[in-house]
Order: structure tokens, then sequence, then C-alpha cells
């Protein structure tokens, strides 16, 4: 849900979809979800396939969905030619790969979007296509163009469907505070970024908290992922009312969390139905997560967020003139998504989002939401401004460290 504003009329969509739970769940969860299950296919599959199939130096390749301990282990054994030649070799399936090295991923997702653009600069001209489709080409040529441009650290490219991504701000291998910033819907490669509204967009979501995060906490080495390496829903329909998206997306979440270089802690910040992925996700984070904080929350999908199986502490907010606050905290029969995480029983601390303004606006730079934000990346846990004025949120938190004041 990041691109819907306080006037949505597809929030009538959702509020009848809810109304109508009783009569129709069985076919909204069962028959027409399952049609849009995402499977790896296309180019990354193919990419993977080759991998599994192939060798180095007469000597069989590993397993691509081993575990990234084991993948770690393999490419370390490498010469920096063997691992250049296995990027070269298969672009998608190393720039995926959990386990490989960040830089190598980089590198190898590089190659693969200039493959891509190659692709789609032919496809314009194609003239089998319909005007639509060259136009959709020519779109998509000119994002993969962007993602190309000098110094863009790409963790995760897939060109399938509608196209998922992942983006790097900052040097995560030396990190020493990581955030990972996941969006709701409406989410993929064409609005991965924006030029107008920009902060309602994964990369500028990003950016904006890696600069809060940078001017809190100077001394702090820190580092933002945009990750948007997930089948977000496609508008307020049946998928964004139910988990079906968030269950998919957990896994590839989970992959990446666990796959993290070193042990700096980790920050978790989930807008809308990105908050939806991370409750799901949450009991099967790594401990090295220390907070999940959620922006314009339907839900989280448990009655409290002692519920969530996570030692991570738990944090919401939401602006007053957030449209989503007239979305019904329910959950029947798979549709909705549960209680309110601002709402006082659900047990989370509640974080002022007063300057937020409506449902996308909690990434803006100047505001308290992005502030808190950048407080919780930076571990300057007694500098975050609770909601209402009050200091419940702050209650037992560790207090910030000198290296962190810098």
């Amino acid at each position: 849900m990041t691109s819907f504003d306080t006037s949505s009329p597809q929030l009538n969509v959702w509020r009848a979809m809810l109304a109508l739970a009783v009569v129709f769940v069985m076919l909204a969860t069962t028959g027409w979800t399952a049609l849009r299950t995402h499977r790896e296919s296309g180019e990354l599959q193919a990419s993977l396939d080759s991998w599994k199939h192939g060798s180095l130096h007469g000597a069989r390749l590993p397993d691509p969905g081993a575990g990234p301990a084991r993948l770690t282990r393999f490419f370390t054994s490498l010469s920096a030619q063997d691992r250049a030649r296995l990027a070269r070799r298969y672009p998608l399936a190393v720039g995926n790969m959990n386990g490989a090295p960040v830089s190598l991923r980089y590198r190898a997702n590089h190659i693969a979007l200039e493959q891509q653009r190659a692709v789609e600069r032919t496809r314009m001209h194609d003239s089998r296509l319909s005007a639509a489709g060259q136009q959709d080409a020519g779109r998509r040529m000119h994002r993969y163009a962007s993602l190309l441009d000098p110094g863009r650290q790409i963790l995760s490219f897939d060109p399938e469907g509608t196209g998922r991504v992942a983006e790097v701000f900052g040097n995560l291998t030396r990190a020493q505070r990581i955030s990972v910033v996941v969006p709701g819907v409406d989410t993929d490669l064409l609005s991965f970024q924006k030029t107008n509204r920009p902060y309602t967009a994964p990369v500028g979501m990003a950016k904006a908290l890696y600069a809060a995060e940078r001017a809190a906490a100077p001394g702090t080495r820190t580092a933002v992922i945009a990750w948007a390496d997930y089948t977000s829903p496609d508008g307020l329909g049946v998928d964004a009312a139910t988990g079906a998206r968030a269950a998919e997306g957990s896994l590839r979440l989970n992959a990446l969390l666990r796959a993290l270089p070193g042990r700096a802690p980790v920050s978790m910040f989930c807008h809308s139905y990105g908050s939806v992925l991370c409750g799901v996700a949450a009991h099967d984070m790594p401990r090295r997560v220390a907070d999940i904080a959620v922006a314009a929350s339907p839900g989280m999908r448990v009655s409290r967020a002692a519920n969530l199986g996570t030692t991570a502490r738990v944090w919401a907010m939401r602006d007053a003139t957030d449209w989503i606050q007239d979305v019904p905290y329910l959950e029947l029969g798979g549709l909705g998504h549960g209680a309110d995480p601002v709402a006082a029983g659900f047990g989370a601390r509640v974080l002022s989002a007063r300057d937020a303004q409506g449902h996308a606006g909690y990434f803006t730079p100047g505001t308290d939401s992005l502030r808190n934000l950048a407080d919780i990346g930076t571990g300057a846990y007694d500098s975050v401004e609770c909601a209402g004025g009050s200091d419940a949120c702050r209650a037992g938190l560790p207090a910030t460290t000198t290296a962190q004041r810098a």
C-alpha cells in the first residue's frame, strides 16, 4: 500500500471485500490467489538451471539453494578471476545468490541489467509488438539504464513479470547498523523509484532514511537496503487483503537476512502491506534483527506483538491523516490482517508521526516520523519521540552509546 493517498477510491473495495468475507472467503483465498502465486521462472530460473549443470575447472558448482554459509565458503575459496568468471557466465544466478560476496552480486547484477537493457532496446523497435508493448519496453529500458548509473549497488534483480529489485545505500560489509526498508502494494521495477513524490517509492524511502541516519549519528557506519525483492499485491484487491503475498515474500526476506554480511544489528522498516510481510516473517527472522518498525500498517496478522515470535523490539506509527486507520482491523477466514499495531492492547512501542501527512509521507525529510525511524536505525533509542508526548515507548530501552552520538 505504497502509492495510495487519503482519497483513494479503492479503499471502498477493501472494505467491501472484508464485509463479504463470510460468503466469498473460500473462493478468494484458494482459487483466485493460487493462480497468481509467484515462482522463479524465465531469465532467473534459466540462469539458476545453467548454474546447476555448470562446473569450474572440472568441479561441479554447489547447489545455488544451499545455505549462505556453504556458498560463502565456496566463493571465498575462489580466486578473484574465478569469481568474476562466474559472474559473467551466470549473472542473474550470482546476482541473486544469498551467500555470494556483496560486491560480486553488485557486479553480476550490473551485467544482467546491461543484458536486459539491450533486450528491451530491441523490443522498443519490434514491429511485432503493439504500440503499448513498445512503450512498455521503452519504460523498462530506461529503468534498467537508471539502475546502471555509476555508484548504484544492486543487491538483487529479477526481470521476470513486473520485476523485482533491491538496492543498497552505504557500505553493507562494513556497516555497524543495517536498515531494511520493506514497501507495500504496487511495488515493482517501474515504481521502484519515482521522480514525482520520490519519498513514496522504495529508493526515495531508503535514501531519505540513509541521509537521516548519517545526520543523526555521523559516527556510526550505516547501510540501508531498499528491498523490493518480492511480488507485491497489485492495488487494493484480494491479494492485498490476504497474507499470500506476504507469505511468499517472507521466505525471500528471511533468506536475505540470514545471508547479510557481518554481525551488525538489523532494523526492519515496514510500510503498509510491507508490515504484513514483516509480521509473517518475524518468527523466522535471525536474532540479529533488533527492531521491527511498522508505519501505516493494516495489521501484522497477529492479535498482539508478543505473538510475532521475535526477540526484536516492535515499534508502530500512524499519522492522524492516514486513511489506513479506516480499514477494519480484523481477520476473518483469511481476509484482513488482524489487530491495529498502534492500539494500546497490541503492545508495540508507539512513535510520533504527526508530521507524516497521509499514507505515504512517513519517509519525507524533515518529518518527526523519519527522525524517529533514523533514531531506531542507529540505535539512538533514548532520542525517539513517543506518540502523544508521553515517554511510554522508551520504557526499558538501552541508552544511546557515545559512538552513536559522535
